[in-house]
């Protein structure tokens, strides 16, 4: 099976009416994004979607990812890419929120390559999947703390935002070093997230952590003790 081409259509043909010419390009510069913006902000974009993705429910796995990718993938609009990720998060397909979707998610993260879509990736979708399956998305998370993509690295660091008491402080802390010394803002910033989002639960650890980590830039350690000073 293949994807729902109706639903991607109805989806598609949905932003269009919607359409704001006037607000696209202030939209397009606002994420620096090479993609255009249709001008359809999220309440609109989450009106639209409501009852569409609760009419035409995707009958199975295969369905559903193909349906995801293929919205995902030939996007031209990038409203269309946050459908894409709406969808794949919708509550009618949360048994399906496994491992097996990694290589989804991950296609979305590495190709999208820009905050805007990692980081609901990375928290709302592979963060739970961890969660429940620690076993199988632990070493991955390893791996791409050392992965050549800046934004493989940024989810693994902040994946766990969110998690509170069932952070694997270990993971935390094994994503984060590859990273302390690099120059990249958006590594330095997710760093300072996970750490300044874990100081609620964990506040000690946190300061423990930033104390034991000198080489910590000047922007992720401010974040990181942003609450507990």
């Amino acid at each position: 099976m293949g994807a729902d081409e109706e639903l991607v259509k109805a989806i598609r043909g949905g932003l269009a009416e919607l359409a704001d010419a006037a607000k696209a390009p202030a939209m397009q510069a606002y994420m620096k994004s090479d993609m255009p913006f249709r001008g359809v902000p999220k309440p609109q974009r989450s009106a639209l979607l409501k009852p569409l993705l609760a009419e035409r429910i995707l009958p199975d796995r295969v369905t559903y990812s193909a349906t995801v990718l293929e919205l995902w993938r030939t996007a031209e609009y990038r409203e269309e890419r946050y459908a894409a990720i709406d969808l794949s998060g919708h509550r009618a397909y949360r048994r399906w929120q496994d491992p097996a979707l990694i290589p989804v998610y991950e296609e979305m993260i590495a190709g999208g390559a820009w905050w805007d879509y990692v980081d609901e990736l990375a928290i709302r979708r592979i963060g739970p999947i961890l969660r429940a399956d620690r076993t199988r998305v632990t070493p991955v998370m390893r791996t791409w703390a050392a992965d050549a993509s800046l934004w493989r690295r940024r989810t693994a660091i902040i994946c766990q935002v969110g998690a509170r008491k069932d952070t694997d402080t270990e993971l935390l802390r094994d994503a984060i070093e590859p990273a302390i010394a690099e120059p990249e803002f958006f590594l330095r910033k997710g760093i300072g997230w996970a750490l300044r989002d874990y100081a609620k639960t964990a506040p000690d650890w946190v300061r423990a952590f930033v104390d034991d980590h000198p080489g910590l830039s000047g922007l992720s350690r401010r974040e990181a003790l942003k609450h507990i000073g």
